[in-house]
């Protein structure tokens, strides 16, 4: 035990420092989990001997893909419901594309360009399809751009981008057997009456019981993620649609919400992407930095030339169109954790995985920074009153909301 203490403190110890590094660097916390990984693992496996950081270790697995579990289950409740509704068209195709094109086209590089086999070649395409929910929803927070329709229909488009990405996962590398059809039979009806259940216990026992709803989903994706690993598929899958499902409630109370967010971002997604970045063999990328170039560059094209004519059909600006088009060419969570669904399953060997978690990281910060420097639509930025601006900052901090501890009752009544 004592071993396990110490271990866990060494990760944590990584995850304190990457949260410095985010702070002063101003990016993604998720982004720089991933490069500390790569640096503490590279760093443990040359002075101390592989496997040092205790990645294999079981525990620290399952915290892992928990993290994995609750970050995409997080993705899909953010998104409102209201913003599909109104802009469904728009998200729709715009999403569409921005998934089919890089998907195609990197799994073509693969395949063709670099010889990868079929399978290799499929799992790229799905990696590198995705769009970065963690890294355009950090950006409409501090641009201001989620409280606007334009910010809104890109992040509706970058849920229907990484519902796609989810779904391919799914059909082209679970097994069809009969455990496929009982995860299929228990999860579809089980999904459904979820909100209805929810709602039921929310009402019943929200005032009474310290934190039912965080336990009934914690309960909720622990059982679907059983039954996902049972049938052979991975967990993540479920997670996502059970987000969707409960993407009204969770509007209806952002305190619940940024409750499960601490749970998830302060315990269990450093284990995640750390784990994740320390799986990264820096000698394979800078032995082979070509084959990183083609697959980033297979990406970002695909992801420009899909999405810019898809884009410019609902927005006439021209800063407009490429700020749309460049923030959806960004990836990171999904990516990552299709990268390593292939690698824990061999479908890609180490140095492949190494590449795509590489071309990853890249995309999230390429596309993001020429976005912002080059061209943010000023002319859509809200317009807020200093008042205003207080109170986001306050809304958005990070800051926690009043608890009773002592009956675990938050004050929207949790």
């Amino acid at each position: 035990m004592t071993g396990t203490f110490a271990l866990a403190a060494a990760w944590l110890a990584l995850a304190v420092l990457a949260t410095i590094l985010a702070s002063h660097l101003r990016i993604s916390i998720a982004l720089v989990e991933i490069l500390v990984g790569i640096a503490a693992g590279a760093a443990a496996e040359h002075y101390i001997g592989p496997d040092s950081l205790g990645v294999g270790a079981e525990w620290l697995r399952f915290l892992a893909t928990m993290g994995a579990v609750m970050l995409t289950f997080l993705a899909g409740a953010e998104l409102e419901p209201r913003v599909l509704r109104a802009k469904w068209k728009e998200v729709i195709v715009v999403g569409l594309v921005g998934f089919a094109a890089p998907f195609l086209g990197c799994a073509a590089v693969a395949r063709y360009v670099l010889a990868w086999d079929a399978r290799a070649s499929w799992l790229a395409g799905i990696a590198l399809s995705t769009t970065s929910m963690a890294v355009i929803y950090a950006v409409m927070l501090e641009t201001g751009f989620n409280r606007t329709e334009f910010g809104k229909g890109i992040l509706g488009a970058c849920f229907i981008n990484d519902l796609g990405t989810v779904i391919a996962l799914g059909l082209l590398f679970a097994p069809f057997t009969y455990k496929t059809a009982v995860f299929l039979g228990v999860c579809v009806p089980g999904i459904a009456i979820l909100p209805r259940l929810t709602r039921w216990l929310t009402h019943r026992y929200a005032h009474r019981t310290a934190a039912v709803r965080t336990k009934w989903v914690l309960l909720v994706l622990l059982g679907l993620g059983a039954l996902a690993t049972w049938s052979e598929s991975e967990a993540v899958l479920p997670a996502y649609i059970a987000g969707m499902v409960l993407a009204k409630a969770a509007a209806e109370d952002h305190h619940w919400v940024r409750r499960l967010r601490t749970l998830t971002v302060g315990l269990l997604t450093p284990f995640y992407f750390i784990r994740a970045g320390s799986l990264v063999s820096i000698g394979a990328v800078l032995g082979a930095p070509l084959v990183v170039l083609l697959l980033l560059g297979g990406k970002v094209a695909s992801k420009v030339f899909g999405l810019y004519p898809a884009v410019a059909a609902f927005r006439s600006d021209r800063t407009e169109r490429w700020y749309y088009t460049l923030l959806m060419s960004t990836g990171l969570t999904f990516g990552t954790i299709s990268a390593l669904y292939g690698f824990t399953h061999g479908i890609v060997s180490r140095e492949q995985y190494s590449f795509l978690v590489t071309v990853v990281v890249a995309s999230a910060v390429a596309p993001t920074m020429i976005a912002n420097f080059l061209f943010l639509p000023q002319h859509l930025l809200p317009r807020v009153s200093m008042l205003d601006e207080e109170e986001g900052i306050a809304r958005d901090s990070g800051g926690e909301p009043s608890v009773d501890v002592e009956n675990g009752n938050a004050r929207n009544g949790d």
